[in-house]
C-alpha cells in the first residue's frame, strides 16, 4: 500500500480528547488513497477547518507538525462519523471504477465464503447471480451490475456501507481499507 499524500479533516479537537489529561490540539483526519484513519497534530497556532486537505506526505508540512498515529476506530467523535459517511459517498462516486473492478474480479475467501457475501445485503443466492452474469461479460458500472443481476441491492450503497463498517468497526476481513 502506497503512503498517504493528503489527508482531508474530518474533526478538530482544539484541546484535545476531552476525558485524557493531555491538552493538546488534535485533527482527527482519513487519508486520501488508503481511507487510513489518522490522528494530526497542528503546527502551532494552526487550525484545522472539517473537510479541508492538510498535505501530510514527505515534503514540506505548513500546517501539519506530526503525525501522531492511526485514530483508533473507538475514538472517532460523532462529527467526524458524520464526515466520513459524507467522505466515502464521494469515494465511491467518484472511484467507481476501482469498485465496479472490485465486482469483476473478487475472490472466494475459502471453500464456505466468497468476498461478495461480507458486503451488506448479500448472500449466497446474490454471490451466485453476480457470478453468473460477470461469467457472460465484466461489468462496466454500478448500474450495469443492477440490471444484470436480479434483486441486486444498489451496488455503490453496499460499497459505502462495507467501507463505512471497515472503518468503524473490527472485522476480521477488510475488503477495501488496509
Amino acid at each position: 500500500m502506497s503512503k498517504e499524500e493528503n489527508a482531508i479533516v474530518l474533526d478538530f479537537l482544539p484541546y484535545g480528547y476531552p476525558l485524557e489529561n493531555k491538552r493538546m490540539p488534535l485533527a482527527q483526519a482519513i487519508g486520501t488513497t488508503g481511507l487510513t484513519l489518522l490522528q494530526l497534530v497542528p503546527r502551532r497556532g494552526e487550525k484545522f477547518e472539517i473537510g479541508e486537505v492538510a498535505y501530510i506526505g514527505d515534503g514540506k508540512r505548513d500546517k501539519v507538525q506530526y503525525i501522531l498515529g492511526r485514530c483508533p476506530r473507538e475514538k472517532l467523535t460523532e462529527t467526524a462519523k458524520v464526515e466520513l459517511e459524507t467522505f466515502i459517498i464521494k469515494v465511491v462516486e467518484k472511484d467507481e471504477e476501482r469498485f465496479v473492478k472490485f465486482f469483476n474480479e473478487a475472490q472466494a475467501i475459502n471453500t464456505r465464503l466468497h468476498q461478495f457475501e461480507l458486503l451488506p445485503g448479500l448472500g449466497k443466492k446474490h454471490t451466485a447471480a453476480i457470478l453468473e452474469a460477470r461469467e457472460e461479460k465484466d461489468f462496466v458500472s454500478f448500474e450495469d451490475i443492477k440490471e444484470r443481476v436480479h434483486n441486486m441491492p444498489s451496488p455503490e450503497k453496499v460499497v459505502e456501507k462495507r467501507i463505512m463498517e471497515e472503518l468503524t468497526e473490527m472485522q476480521r476481513h477488510n475488503l477495501f481499507i488496509s
